[in-house]
């Protein structure tokens, strides 16, 4: 598609990185807007977020090294450029969250309340990611006859990525880009009528865990590494980020048992 968006004499400005600039701009737009909504310090929570996304970036990056390390050994410049891959997003949020729970409690920033304020932030960020993804052909997805298949014909975006060229394949990118916005959507109304602190951050990991899972069966940059399991079909096939998927269900189900027990109780 366009994975260069524009070039002003030696600078290049690549899709796949403005996307990701934009997405998280908004998602610290609404961060902040949220966060005086209901009372917190702004500033605190552009802080945190900064330190983060930081940390988010660097697992989303290991994820990807650990994922295809014979490749990056012999690409290190690769893994650095945000041009062809941001990593792995289930690697940057799994990083993410660990560190915005260590973070927050040193801070004494009310973690629950926050969380549930980022998570439809995340969300929001997502969604301009992925159409990132999209313009620059990474994440692509598998062949398809459907009237609404994209086909990529830049040979900079194949350099990049290895997306097949003159064939029609799934937007898988774009799958996933609604999906994310359909839940940002979801997750703000939630936030302005939920009942407890820590009920919308569980939602959106039962909800992106489903959303993932289902469009990893459109994606056709796995390689055979990527299946923890491969049966006679792709709908009996089950890749890594699947499995996360399905953990990353049960954590999110049991957390919102976990936030609305102790309400209950409270």
């Amino acid at each position: 598609m366009h994975p260069i968006l524009f070039k002003l004499g030696p600078v290049t400005v690549h899709s796949y990185g403005f996307m990701m600039a934009l997405g998280v701009a908004a998602a610290l737009w609404f961060l902040a807007r949220e966060g005086k909504r209901q009372g917190l310090d702004a500033s605190r929570l552009l802080d945190a977020a900064f330190f983060v996304i930081i940390v988010s970036l660097i697992g989303a990056k290991l994820i990807l090294l650990v994922g295809d390390i014979s490749y990056y050994l012999k690409n290190p410049k690769q893994l650095f450029w945000i041009a062809r891959s941001g990593g792995v997003f289930q690697g940057g949020l799994a990083f993410g969250i660990l560190f915005a729970l260590w973070y927050f409690r040193r801070k004494k920033i009310p973690t629950w309340k926050v969380a549930d304020i980022a998570a439809p932030a995340v969300a929001l960020g997502h969604g301009f990611g992925r159409i990132g993804c999209f313009l620059a052909g990474c994440c692509y997805g598998k062949e398809c006859t459907l009237p609404w298949s994209a086909t990529f014909h830049d040979e900079y975006a194949h350099d990049l990525t290895g997306i097949p060229l003159d064939q029609a394949l799934h937007p898988v990118q774009i799958y996933e880009s609604i999906l994310n916005f359909l839940n940002f959507l979801f997750l703000a109304v939630l936030l302005r009528r939920k009942s407890f602190d820590g009920q919308v951050f569980p939602v959106y990991i039962i909800n992106y865990s489903v959303i993932r899972y289902f469009t990893e069966f459109f994606r056709g940059d796995h390689a055979e590494g990527t299946y923890l399991f491969r049966g006679p079909s792709a709908l009996l096939s089950v890749s890594y980020p699947q499995f996360f998927c399905l953990v990353g269900l049960v954590a999110g189900i049991l957390l919102y048992r976990v936030f609305k027990l102790r309400r209950r109780d409270a």
